[in-house]
């Protein structure tokens, strides 16, 4: 257990299933783990509402009226039943490729691209929650999904969240910046990925693997902490699936004349 500043305590659980097809170990499976941190108890906002902000931002809000056990089961067995599901239609497929193939003389359709392999993919997943900040009244976490249906590579996807324990709403981009910030917050993203991939230009950028650098723009995807702003950008949205998701920091002294007056970014930023 962990208990940090903000008097919030949290505990953590992990669980690992396996499901093989037909329930025959040499059978393909679809693998899930989950590593849930989430909270006991807070002195600052309501536990019941703190724990459902958890659950619906890592599991989904279909599942945010459940508790965290139930959370876990549930999205563990709606995976489960989601790969069957697959299995099924693969299989169906497979079924009529073959009775077309039988049907049609002359023609082997299992010779040509459109012939289905009778078997299925194992399919992987991993589920788990960070806390990053946690002090000053300021709770961000950040959510990692990897999945994996049959490739060589897995996709890993990062959600961020900024709670204000205060007030017990989500922080967003409008309540920390003063109207106008974009432009200036994109000049600033493109240096930091200019710095932290050391290119000279954009075109360098590009030539490693992003695109659309020139116009991308403050996602809502972001953390706070003491020293600044945290962007993550998936893989997809400016960069090629075969690099790592960027994490874009901006400190504070180079954005305070941003920063909306009062807001819990600018009373971290006064820290210092």
């Amino acid at each position: 257990m962990l208990r940090e500043e903000n008097n919030v305590e949290f505990d953590t659980v992990n669980t690992v299933v396996r499901h093989h097809l037909d329930g025959n170990t040499a059978n393909p499976y679809c693998n899930i783990e989950v590593d849930f941190i989430y909270p006991i108890s807070s002195d600052k906002m309501n536990l019941d509402r703190l724990q459902q902000f958890f659950i619906r931002n890592t599991f989904g809000a279909s599942y945010d009226t459940l508790s965290t056990s139930e959370a876990i089961q549930a999205y563990t067995r709606n995976y489960i039943e989601n790969y069957t599901a697959d299995a099924k239609t693969y299989r169906e497929s497979a079924d009529e490729i073959r009775e077309l193939d039988n049907l049609i003389s002359g023609v082997n359709i299992s010779d040509s691209e459109y012939y289905t392999e009778d078997f299925f993919y194992s399919y992987y997943e991993s589920l788990s929650d960070s806390i990053v900040y946690n002090y000053h009244g300021i709770l961000s976490f950040q959510v990692k999904q990897s999945n994996n249906k049959g490739g060589a590579a897995s996709y890993d996807s990062y959600r961020n969240y900024v709670l204000n324990l205060n007030t017990g709403k989500q922080v967003a981009e409008n309540d920390i910046f003063n109207d106008g910030y974009d432009k200036v917050l994109q000049r600033l993203i493109i240096a930091s990925l200019l710095e932290q991939s050391n290119a000279e230009s954009v075109e360098e950028l590009e030539d490693l693997g992003f695109f659309g650098v020139g116009e991308i723009v403050a996602n809502q995807n972001f953390l706070l902490n003491d020293k600044g702003v945290i962007y993550t950008y998936n893989k997809g949205e400016y960069s090629a699936y075969q690099l790592d998701a960027p994490q874009v920091f901006i400190p504070y002294e180079m954005i305070f004349s941003l920063l909306r007056e009062n807001s819990v970014a600018s009373k971290l930023a006064d820290l210092k």
